[in-house]
Formats: C-alpha cells, structure tokens, sequence
C-alpha cells in the first residue's frame, strides 16, 4: 500500500498477510451500524502499474429508514497490467430507505475486472419484504475513456412491480457479477463454461445465467432466496477470476 487516507468511521485494513502471491488484499471496515439518512460514501481507488488489489467487506450493508436518501460513489483507476476485485456482502435494505451507488472504473491495457453486487428483500424473517422506497446501482467501466460496460440495476416497488413478469418474479434476492478484461489471451468461453458448471451445483436454489460481452467480458445474473448462498458463490466466482495470469 503506497498512499491510504480514511475519515471516521471508516478504516482499512490488511487480510492478506499469509498469501505469497505477491497482491495487496485490504478490508473496508467501519464502526457505523449501516448507512443512514445523508450519508454519503465516497471510496477513491488507485492502482499503479503492474499491481493487484482484492477489496472486501466486513458484513452485510445494511441501509436504515430515510427521511430523505444516501449515496456511494466508488472511484477506481486502474493504470496498465493491473487487477481489481471487488465482491462485497449483499446489501439488506431497510423499510423506508432511499440508496443510489455509483461506480465508475477506468482500466487500463492488459488489465481485468471483478466487481459485483447483491441486492436482498431487506429483513425477510421481519416480514419486510422489498419495502425499499428506491435502489439503485449504476455501473461504467472505461477503456481509453470510452464506455466499454454500462449496468444500471434500479428496484422502486411503487413504480414497478418486483414480482411482475420479467422482473425478480417470485425471488427475493438478485446478484450482478461483472468482469471484464483487456488481456488478449482471455479465454472467454472457457470461464463462461466453467462459471455455468458451478452454477449447476446450487441449480434448486438458484437461478444463473451468464451473458457474454462482445469484447473479453460477461457479465453473471443470480436470481434466489438467500444472500449467504449467492456470496459465497460469487466468492467462488472471483477465485476463478482472480487467479488468471
């Protein structure tokens, strides 16, 4: 780690201390229960040339009753020859809340990609069920500052039925996995096919699919009824990921 700076109540932290394989892995952590009304999140990242960082989270995202909303905005540089992952725990959103992340990342050449999200009902053992007022998660990716990947997954219950036809039907939790890599010997359909295999384990609890991009990514859509399941699996996901050369 070259340069880090936190404000409360935040703080980072090493968990990689016992890996040889020569890449950083940090923990973002903080004291605060969850994010509250007002709250606004902003991480920077930065990767030098060659380097490789494997961000995690301390638990579940939990997002309180807002009167009004909380926003995250994710930054993330990646020079030339570099890997960034980042998995996070799922996301649990309480009644009333209002909650917008947004994530921009600019790669560079010779470069890959793992992030992801997992959006849950909120407490399902409460009977809260999607009573969110308003999600939202919007993703770019830029290569040679042009858009290269844009997801943007939105649930407003008011507005849109979450259980209508084509939307979650009758799940409650739903995960987006995202890589994408500008190495030239990625082998794309390989990882796919792998991918789908482990998928195939959890096929009663879950449902996988994986869409191909046109360049060397794709993009992984998990639809199910527990987070814990869906994380561990994208958990597994990223240690395929990770591990390319």
């Amino acid at each position: 780690m070259k340069d880090l700076y936190v404000s409360l109540p935040f703080r980072v932290v090493s968990v990689g201390q016992r890996k040889s394989d020569k890449k950083l892995y940090q923990m973002v952590m903080s004291s605060s229960p969850g994010i509250l009304d007002g709250d606004h999140y902003h991480l920077d990242v930065a990767l030098e040339k060659g380097s490789s960082l494997q961000l995690q989270s301390q638990s579940y995202q939990r997002l309180f009753n807002m009167e009004d909303k909380a926003v995250q905005e994710l930054n993330v540089m990646m020079e030339d020859e570099t890997s960034f992952a980042y998995v996070p725990h799922p996301i649990v959103p309480h009644e009333d809340s209002n909650f917008k992340s947004k994530a921009n990342v600019h790669i560079g050449k010779n470069s890959q990609l793992i992030i992801s999200e997992i959006i849950t009902c909120g407490r399902k053992h409460y009977g809260e069920v999607f009573k969110l007022r308003r999600f939202q998660n919007l993703m770019e990716v830029y290569h040679n500052n042009k858009l290269v990947v844009k997801d943007n997954v939105v649930i407003q219950p008011d507005l849109i039925p979450i259980s209508s036809i084509g939307n979650l039907e009758q799940y409650t939790h739903q995960g987006t996995l995202i890589f994408y890599s500008t190495k030239e010997n990625v082998d794309k359909n390989g990882l796919i096919e792998e991918i789908v295999e482990a998928a195939a384990q959890h096929i009663e609890e879950m449902e996988v699919g994986v869409s191909a991009m046109e360049d060397n990514g794709f993009v992984v859509r998990a639809l199910g009824h527990g987070g814990e399941l869906m994380y561990n699996f994208f958990l597994h996901v990223q240690e395929i990921l990770w591990s390319l050369e």
